[in-house]
């Protein structure tokens, strides 16, 4: 890649960890996605001397664009427009455009009737959003607060400023893409494809055999960008590259697929939900969830729509509720425990049968900290997939880390049993 770039979070909350950054990492995808390598992604508090600090290291890794989120807006914290002006030598001015079209928003919002109901500290905070560096391209807002490009100049590469509320960023990103400063910023990127291979069950220890391999064998492979990140029990394995080893791409894709057959479930980015989706056919499917709680619910009812394959959950978590709602014998807990696969599978049928669906799936664990049980450590966690006509199959696996990672793991190594039994039948 020929055009770098570099991304400033501001906010302090964000440095505190009161909130996550969802806005560098979306930007980085969407700066990569363009062609354009991102060296740096940095965040800082609300306070001058450090957006400063942050605008001038990046100024002197020689990138080609920083894109700065957060700071914009009416209160006294939102000092990005400012600091970036005053870090460029240039002068503020008012934009009058800027200026209406603020107004105009303020007042939608706040429905005030005419011009003199506006409030002083109001028409402050209008005044104040209007204020453009000299020379800068703005960009209308999607809330209130505009964005800014500022070209490059005087030591200082192009600097796009834009919004903290990812919703507000993300609606105002195209249009910031085609301003002139960060078109000219851009100019000189490569045009890449990226790719996504999703594998389960394969650690990276043993990828990293086959990628060097794959290094000695596949004509082409140094050209290939290939990185590597666990996430939520899956190995997703991203490549970027150019039309010139697109044939190295296919071979590396033919290598991973013939080394782990259908521990590799997608080479075109398609996600397990995705897979599952496409695996029911049709059918529709419900879930039982004692230790995730209602986790696998959540990730089908997040996709738009799930309504056509998705009826309905439970989350069982006391015992009373898996007897009471789902049918589970009382003796068969009482036998077994209420973590065991004898549970989980009467779980599934008992949820398939009450929901009314072609398909179910349940979980049954100790996601802890307490609770363990002789011979069912924290971390253990039984499953059960009822599917019409078939069997009832069941699975008991055991996942490390904390509360949150084990419901998280459950949750996807539900989606994977899921996958799996659906292709089955």
């Amino acid at each position: 890649m020929s055009t770098r770039a570099g991304i400033v979070v501001t906010g302090t909350e964000v440095l505190s960890g009161w909130i996550t950054d969802r806005n560098g990492p979306w930007v980085s995808q969407q700066l990569l996605a363009l062609g354009v390598e991102v060296g740096h992604l940095t965040v800082c508090g609300d306070r001058p001397r450090d957006l400063t600090a942050q605008l001038q290291f990046l100024t002197d890794q020689g990138v080609d664009l920083i894109v700065t989120t957060g700071g914009l807006g009416p209160t006294a914290d939102d000092l990005t427009v400012a600091t970036v002006a005053d870090f460029t030598g240039r002068q503020l001015r008012r934009d009058a455009d800027i200026a209406r079209t603020v107004d105009a928003v303020v007042r939608r919002w706040r429905k005030y009737a005419d011009a003199d109901s506006l409030p002083p500290a109001m028409l402050a905070a209008v005044e104040k959003q209007s204020l453009i560096p000299d020379g800068a391209q703005p960009i209308p807002p999607a809330g209130t607060a505009p964005g800014v490009a500022v070209p490059a100049g005087d030591g200082h590469p192009t600097i796009l400023i834009l919004p903290g509320p990812p919703h507000e960023l993300q609606s105002m990103w195209g249009a910031a893409m085609s301003t002139a400063p960060v078109v000219a910023a851009v100019a000189g990127r490569s045009a890449l494809t990226q790719e996504t291979i999703r594998a389960y069950g394969l650690s990276e220890p043993d990828l990293a055999v086959t990628l060097r391999d794959a290094e000695q064998s596949i004509d082409g492979y140094s050209d290939l960008e290939v990185t590597t990140c666990m996430r939520g029990g899956e190995l997703e394995i991203v490549t970027r590259f150019d039309d010139s080893t697109t044939a190295s791409y296919d071979a590396l894709v033919d290598m991973l697929s013939a080394s782990y057959g259908e521990r590799i479930f997608s080479t075109d980015g398609s996600e397990v939900d995705d897979v599952v989706i496409d695996a029911l056919a049709g059918r529709t499917v419900s879930t039982a969830e004692s230790c995730t709680g209602g986790l696998i619910a959540a990730r089908f009812t997040d996709r738009p729509g799930s309504s056509a394959y998705f009826l309905g959950g439970v989350a069982a978590y006391a015992n009373e509720v898996k007897s009471g709602v789902l049918g589970v014998p009382a003796e068969l807990i009482n036998e077994h425990g209420a973590v065991s696969e004898q549970v989980a599978a009467a779980m599934a049928d008992g949820a398939r049968t009450s929901v009314g669906t072609d398909v179910a799936v349940s979980t049954t664990g100790i996601a802890g900290p307490d609770g363990a049980r002789p011979g069912k450590p924290v971390g253990t966690v039984c499953f059960g997939v009822a599917i019409a006509g078939h069997e009832t199959v069941t699975a008991t696996r055991h996942f490390p880390g904390d509360r949150r990672s084990v419901r998280m793991l459950a949750t996807v190594a539900a989606m994977h049993l899921l996958a799996t039994h659906l292709r089955e039948q």
